[in-house]
């Protein structure tokens, strides 16, 4: 299948492989051209603007950071509003608020164009192994004319219903909740550090038992680790994602008190410097606030 990608950071490089090594033809476009140098290696068509990916094949991907950036893209002259043909999809991968999404899904259907929402479940090195889920929502035609591409990305595509902004919110609660258990493993780190306990003995009884899945331990292990330079997540990204849950809620009236508390930490995790760190270093602002080094 031919289509274009927009938005080449970790995460979109890591689905274009994907699509590539399924042999689909996968033209890109990177507001940095240089950024997408070894894609182009493995066999992508760089390309040198959005209209030119909107026009590439029958959908188009895009994989940006946050809400501006994907308005931006959109609504701009030369963007994907103006520039995707009548009966063209428009794959939005990003983590993204439900406004947003609902405005672009109404703006799509003024021209006659299609908006399918389909997030993606896991860091960016699970994507590349093929093992991330992906959260899928849009009209019932657009996700089966798109099947072959969901399933070259990850290991499985999980139907949210017709409306995109169904599988944002689901991609927004998904992130909530492993964001409130992020930082409530802080908190146990620093509650048995303060009675000597090693972090690395806490994490095996903690993933040995009621919590022995894929989240605890990879995110237990940083904590144990500190590897907080080595970023899955930006904690900025996470302090954008809280964000976004805590909007989420308060649109349709879901209480989330536990946002407020994983909000807080990265809110405290940006000002402290470590926003560019991977957003399990909110473990080490709770430790700050624990009195520990």
């Amino acid at each position: 299948m031919k289509i274009g990608f927009i938005g080449l950071g970790r995460m979109g490089q890591a689905m274009a492989r994907r699509l590539l090594e399924a042999k689909h033809d996968v033209g890109a476009y990177n507001r940095t051209p240089e950024k997408i140098k070894d894609l182009v290696a493995a066999g992508a068509k760089p390309l040198g603007s959005i209209e030119q990916a909107c026009g590439y094949g029958a959908a188009v991907f895009t994989m940006l950071a946050d809400d501006a950036a994907l308005a931006d893209v959109a609504e701009k002259k030369g963007g994907l509003l103006e520039s995707l043909p009548k009966g063209g999809i428009h794959i939005c991968s990003g983590t993204h608020g439900v406004t947003i999404i609902k405005k672009l899904t109404a703006a799509h259907a003024e021209r006659g164009q299609v908006l399918v929402a389909a997030p993606m479940l896991g860091r960016p090195e699970v994507v590349a192994s093929g093992q991330a889920g992906v959260v899928i929502g849009g009209p019932p035609g657009a996700l089966v004319q798109c099947k072959p591409l969901f399933e070259a990305i990850g290991r499985r595509a999980f139907e949210a219903g017709s409306d995109p902004a169904s599988a944002a919110a689901i991609k927004i609660a998904n992130n909530f909740v492993l964001g409130c258990a992020m930082e409530a493993m802080g908190e146990g780190f620093s509650l048995t550090r303060k009675y000597g306990v090693a972090p690395s003995v806490f994490y095996e009884v903690m993933t040995d038992g009621l919590f022995n899945c894929s989240a605890y331990k990879i995110y237990g292990k940083i904590m144990v680790d500190e590897s907080y330079a080595k970023v899955g997540q930006m904690a900025v990204l996470g302090l954008k994602d809280a964000d976004l849950a805590l909007v989420a809620g308060g649109l349709v009236g879901v209480p989330l008190p536990s946002g407020n508390v994983w909000r807080d930490r990265l809110v405290g995790a940006v000002a402290h410097g470590d926003g560019d760190k991977d957003w399990a270093v909110m473990a080490l602002e709770q430790a700050r606030a624990s009195g520990l080094a």
